[in-house]
């Protein structure tokens, strides 16, 4: 695997990767970008035209990963404060006042999956944030088993990010940890 940031010019690498429902019923990667209710009313179109303007207005909000020069995955990446979704939970509530970016999403093309793609595309993500200044990456992994359905782990498994060197700092539901990794300047 090859990963790359997502740029403008590698929009429509993005658009055939996530297809016609937008990865997931047409989220386009703007859940934690928007409240409940603009999400609900831009999903499809809107968010993909909202999307869209993100990447345009760079810098990059993630990296594409591509198998034989296919794009087959994708991770979200932004400083938090662009999820502002993500301070309305319980759960993604901020720890403390550090500054961090977050890893928001994974999406990997169905025939693709369950191939071991998730964690280069987070060492690409980690890449990415810290050209662009990050000095500790945050994350919401599922602390579920492996096996658990492709729909309950588009933030990821923890089992990925603990391999990654990411660390548990709180958890404030049984199976959601909050994982943190410090990167190196």
């Amino acid at each position: 695997m090859t990963v790359r940031p997502l740029t403008p010019s590698r929009w429509p690498d993005l658009v055939r990767l996530f297809g016609a429902n937008g990865a997931c019923a047409g989220c386009w990667c703007m859940w934690p970008r928007h409240t409940a209710a603009e999400f609900r009313r831009g999903k499809g179109a809107g968010n993909r035209r909202a999307f869209r303007r993100v990447v345009t207005a760079g810098p990059p909000p993630g990296v594409l990963g591509y198998v034989d020069g296919v794009p087959a995955g994708w991770c979200a990446v932004a400083p938090r404060d662009a999820y502002p979704r993500l301070d309305r939970s319980k759960v993604m509530a901020r720890v403390d006042d550090e500054a961090v970016w977050s890893v928001s999403c994974f999406f990997v093309g169905r025939g693709f999956r369950r191939r071991g793609l998730s964690r280069p595309l987070l060492e690409g993500a980690l890449a990415l944030a810290r050209r662009h200044g990050a000095r500790v990456v945050e994350a919401y992994p599922n602390d579920l088993d492996a096996r658990a359905a492709d729909v309950f782990v588009w933030m990821g498994l923890a089992e990925t990010f603990r391999a990654a060197g990411f660390e548990e700092v709180a958890r404030r539901a049984p199976t959601r940890p909050i994982m943190r990794r410090r990167l190196r300047a």
